[in-house]
C-alpha cells in the first residue's frame, strides 16, 4: 500500500489558494455553471484483485491525520459552506427543525435497588439527563447529567448499569461520537465518582454481580507504542472489575486467543446463580452462548474452570431472554427463520434436550422477555409491531393493545416484576412511554411529549411494493392530509437494508420537518433487514446484496407510478449501510432520483474490512480477499461504479473526521472520485463534521445543523419555497 504526503509548509502554502479559489468560483445554488472543487491529487496507485487491476488514485485520503488530507478537508468544507450559506432555504429549514426538535423526550424507565431510573431531554439539551426516584410519582432527582461532561456536549453517555443494591452506577462515556468508551463508577448516595477508571472499552456494557462488589465488562488490550487498533489486532476479552481496585488487577474471565474475532457480553440471571456469556463474531446475527455459575453471588476464583458451553456452533441467533433456577429461555432462529423461544435446562444443555416453548409463527419474532413469570413476545407483522403475552408453558394469554400501526419496544424487567414499560411511536406520533401491568394486562400512559408537530394534520399508511424479482415488501408513507397525487410532490425516500436491522415506522424530526415543508416522507422495509426473519436478512447479504438495491429502486418507481412524485422531485437518504445503499442506487439508476444524500456511507467495498471494525461486516458483505466475493463487491461498490459521462443528480455526502466506525476515508475517496468524473453540473458536495463521530452521542446542536442542512439541500434542489 502506498501513502504519500507533502511537507507541511507546502500544504500550508497551497491551502490558501485552494480555499480562496474554490469559494470565489463557487456559484449560487441556482447557477447552471459547474462548481469548482478543490484539487485532489491523483496518484497512479493500483491494486490487483484476483487478476483484475483496480485503480485507487485517492489512496492518500485514507490517512485522515495527514497534513494533505486535513488541507483537503478544510478546502472541501469551504466550498460546501459557501454553497449551503447561499441557499435561501437553509435558515428557514433550520428554524423549523429546531422548533420541532424542541420537545421533551423520555427514555424507558427501569427499576433497580428500590428506585426507578429514566432519561429525559428537555428538548434542546445537548445530551439527555438520567433521573431517579423511589416512586414514579415522586419528583425525580438527577442521577447523572452528561451535559456536565463537556462544555459543547460532544462527550456523551454511552451506557450505564445500576448495581442491584442501588448504591452504584457504572457508566460509560465517549468523546465526539467515537466507539471508544471510558467507564467510571458513581456513588448514587453521595453523587460523587469513585477513583475507578476503565479504559479501552468498545462494544461493551457493564454487568454487576449480585453482591455489588464489581462488574463484568469487555475490553481490548491497549495498543503498544501508541499504535492504532486495526483489524489485525482487535481481540476482545471479558474481565471482572472490583470496586476500589485499579484496572491493572482486573480478573480475566474469558478470552479465546485462537478466535480473535470473538467478542463477549455478560448478563447475570435474576436469581444471581449464573452468568450467561454471549459470544459474538462480527456483525452477523449468529452467536454462541456460555454459562458460568456464581458462588453466593460472587465470581469464582478460577472462572475458566467452571465455564460451560451452551452452544458455540454459530449457526443461528441465540438471545437469552430470561432465567429462573436452572432454566434459561432463549430466543432463536435455529430451525425457525422467523423466530421461536426455547427453554434450556442448564444442567443438560444438549440441543436434543431443548424444548420449544413459543413456536414459530407467520410473523417475525424480533424480541422477547421473561418478566413477571410471563413471556412477552414482540413480533413484526408486515414491519409493524404486535405484542403477544404467553405463559411459561407457551400458552397465549393475551395481546398488548397498542395505539396504532407503528413500532413498540421495551417490555424488559425481572422474573418477579409486576410491571414493565414500553414505548410506542409511528411516523407521525412522537415516542410515548407506557407502563404495562403484568397482573391486569392493562397499559397506562407514563409520558406523552408535547410537541409543535400536530399529528392530526397528517396521515400515514402502509403500502406494498413488488421488486424486480417479484418479492413484495412494505413501505410506510406519511404526509399532510389532503395530498394531491399529481406527481408533483417533493418526496424523501429513506432506507437501510442490512445487518438484520428492521426499518419500522417511527417518529423522526427529519420526517416531521420534511412534512411541515410540504413533502412526502417514505421509509422502505427492504431486504437485508430483519422485517421477515432470517431469510429476509440473508436475501440482502453477500452475493444477494443487489436485491437490496433493486428493492429500493422499486420503491422509487412505485412512488412515481402512483403519482406521489416524479424523478426530478424524488430525494433519497440513508446512513452507514444506508449510505452505501444511496451511493449504489445513484450509480445504477441516476435518472430516477432528483437529489441524494449518503451519510457516513460504506463506499469502498474492496477495502472496508481493513479499517477499525470493518472486518466485522464481512458477515453481511463478504470480502474482496475472496475471488467470488470480489466479483459482486466490485460490481456495486459506489466508488468503483461512478461512470464518467453519466449525468448524476445533486449529491451531498456527509461524514465526520472523528468517525472510527465507518472511517471518513470512504466518503473522502467517494467525493474526490465523484467530483473528478464528468457527471453533469449538479453539485457534488461533501459536508465534513470536524467535532463529531458516527452519530452515537452526537450533541443536539450538531444533529440539528446537519439534518437541517440535508433537508435544505433537498429543498434547494427542488426549488422549494420554505417559510
Amino acid at each position: 500500500m502506498s501513502k504519500s504526503c507533502v511537507a507541511c509548509c507546502v500544504v500550508a502554502a497551497t491551502l490558501s489558494s485552494l480555499v480562496s479559489g474554490a469559494v470565489a468560483n463557487a456559484p449560487s445554488p441556482s447557477s447552471s455553471q459547474p462548481l469548482v472543487y478543490p484539487d485532489a491529487r491523483k496518484t497512479d496507485h493500483v491494486d490487483t484483485y484476483h487478476g483484475t487491476i483496480v485503480a485507487d488514485p485517492y489512496r492518500w485520503l485514507e490517512d485522515d491525520n495527514s497534513a494533505e488530507t486535513k488541507a483537503w478537508v478544510k478546502a472541501q468544507n469551504a466550498v460546501t459552506d459557501k454553497f449551503l450559506e447561499a441557499m435561501p432555504q437553509r435558515l428557514p429549514v433550520r428554524k423549523i427543525y429546531t422548533t420541532l426538535y424542541n420537545f421533551e423526550r423520555y427514555g424507558l424507565p427501569f427499576k433497580e435497588g428500590g428506585r426507578y431510573f429514566w432519561s429525559r431531554n428537555d428538548g434542546l439539551q445537548q445530551q439527555s439527563v438520567v433521573y431517579m426516584a423511589k416512586l414514579l410519582t415522586d419528583k425525580p432527582i438527577v442521577a447523572i447529567d452528561p451535559n456536565q461532561f463537556s462544555t459543547d456536549g460532544t462527550v456523551a453517555l454511552t451506557g450505564m448499569k445500576v448495581s442491584r443494591n442501588g448504591r452504584y452506577l457504572a457508566y460509560g462515556k465517549a468523546v465526539a461520537g467515537s466507539d471508544w468508551q471510558v467507564w467510571k463508577v458513581r456513588d448514587l448516595e453521595t453523587g460523587e465518582d469513585l477513583a475507578d477508571k476503565i479504559e479501552w472499552v468498545k462494544f461493551s456494557s457493564a454487568e454487576w454481580t449480585p453482591d455489588g462488589k464489581g462488574f463484568f465488562y469487555s475490553r481490548y488490550d491497549a495498543p503498544k507504542d501508541g499504535a492504532a487498533l486495526t483489524a489485525s489486532n482487535y481481540h476482545q476479552k471479558l474481565y471482572y472489575h472490583r470496586i476500589g481496585t485499579p484496572q491493572s488487577v482486573d480478573q480475566l474471565v474469558y478470552e479465546n486467543p485462537v478466535e480473535k474475532e470473538w467478542g463477549f457480553g455478560a448478563s447475570v440471571t435474576d436469581d444471581g446463580k449464573h452468568v450467561i456469556i454471549n459470544v459474538w463474531k462480527g456483525s452477523g446475527r449468529k452467536n454462541g452462548l456460555l454459562v458460568m455459575p456464581l458462588k453466593n453471588g460472587s465470581l469464582p476464583a478460577t472462572p475458566a474452570s467452571v465455564l460451560k458451553t451452551i452452544t458455540l456452533e454459530f449457526d443461528a441467533e441465540f438471545t437469552p431472554i430470561g432465567a429462573n433456577g436452572n432454566r434459561l429461555w432463549v430466543k432463536t432462529d435455529l430451525e425457525a427463520p422467523r423466530g421461536r423461544v426455547v427453554a434450556i435446562d442448564l444442567s443438560k444443555r444438549e440441543r436434543a434436550d431443548w424444548k420449544t416453548v413459543v413456536a414459530e409463527t407467520k410473523d417475525t419474532l424480533t424480541a422477547a422477555d421473561v418478566v413477571g413469570g410471563k413471556i412477552l413476545a414482540q413480533y413484526l407483522q408486515d414491519a409493524a409491531t404486535i405484542v403477544i403475552v404467553h405463559g411459561l408453558d407457551g400458552k397465549k394469554l393475551n395481546s398488548v393493545s397498542l395505539p396504532g400501526v407503528g413500532s413498540a419496544a421495551g417490555f424488559g424487567g425481572k422474573f418477579a416484576d409486576k410491571e414493565t414499560f414500553y414505548s410506542y411511536t409511528s411516523l407521525i406520533n412522537p415516542t410515548e412511554i407506557y407502563r404495562y401491568d403484568l397482573v391486569t394486562g392493562k397499559s397506562s400512559l407514563f409520558k406523552r411529549p408535547q410537541t409543535a408537530f400536530d399529528p392530526a394534520q397528517y396521515e400515514t399508511k402502509r403500502e406494498f411494493v413488488t421488486s424486480k424479482d417479484g418479492t413484495r415488501f412494505p413501505i410506510f408513507i406519511a404526509h399532510r392530509k389532503g395530498l394531491k397525487l399529481d406527481g408533483s410532490n417533493p418526496t424523501l425516500l429513506y432506507g437501510y437494508g442490512g445487518f438484520n436491522v428492521s426499518e419500522t415506522p417511527s417518529y423522526r424530526v427529519t420526517a416531521s420537518t420534511w412534512m411541515r415543508m410540504g413533502g412526502v416522507y417514505v421509509s422502505a422495509s427492504i431486504r437485508g433487514g430483519g422485517e421477515y426473519g432470517a431469510a429476509w436478512h440473508d436475501a440482502g447479504t453477500k452475493g444477494k446484496k443487489q436485491n437490496v438495491f433493486d428493492d429500493f429502486i422499486a420503491a422509487g418507481e412505485w412512488l412515481v407510478a402512483n403519482k406521489y412524485t416524479q424523478p426530478a422531485r424524488l430525494a433519497i437518504n440513508g446512513g452507514s449501510n444506508g449510505g452505501l445503499l444511496v451511493g449504489a442506487v445513484v450509480n445504477q439508476r441516476p435518472g430516477l432520483f432528483g437529489a441524494a444524500v449518503p451519510q457516513v456511507g460504506v463506499m469502498d467495498m474492496l477495502r472496508f474490512h481493513k479499517f477499525t471494525i470493518g472486518w466485522a461486516w464481512v458477515s453481511d458483505y463478504g470480502t474482496s480477499d475472496k475471488a467470488e466475493d470480489f466479483k459482486w463487491l466490485y460490481a456495486y461498490s459506489p466508488i468503483h461504479n461512478i461512470r464518467p459521462g453519466t449525468k448524476l443528480p445533486p449529491v451531498m455526502i456527509t461524514t465526520a473526521d472523528h468517525d472510527d466506525r465507518v472511517v471518513p476515508a470512504h466518503s473522502f475517496k467517494y467525493a474526490a472520485t465523484l467530483q473528478a468524473a464528468d457527471t453533469g453540473n449538479a453539485p457534488k458536495l461533501i459536508r465534513i463534521e470536524t467535532s463529531a463521530g458516527h452519530g452515537a452521542g452526537k450533541p443536539t446542536s450538531k444533529i440539528i445543523e446537519e439534518r437541517a442542512d440535508v433537508l435544505a439541500f433537498f429543498a434547494n434542489a427542488f426549488d422549494m419555497s420554505v417559510k
